[in-house]
């Protein structure tokens, strides 16, 4: 199928593959274990905290003719 692609194409698909994979190689960087580190103790903390307390519903106002 590449066969088949433009030369501009076939970069310009490359370029994409190679800007989508870049977030995954981000988090391999050195000092990103301590962002995992927080984003881990962050989840195991969410569900031990009660749910925020509901607001109760606002009143309608009534329109004036």
């Amino acid at each position: 199928m590449e066969d088949d692609l433009d030369p501009r194409e076939a970069e310009r698909i490359r370029r994409r593959d190679q800007d989508l994979d870049a977030e995954g190689r981000a988090l391999m960087n050195p000092g990103m274990g301590k962002v995992f580190k927080q984003i881990q103790d962050a989840q195991a903390k969410a569900p031990k905290e009660s749910p925020p307390k509901e607001s109760p519903p606002r009143r309608k106002r009534c329109a004036r003719a």
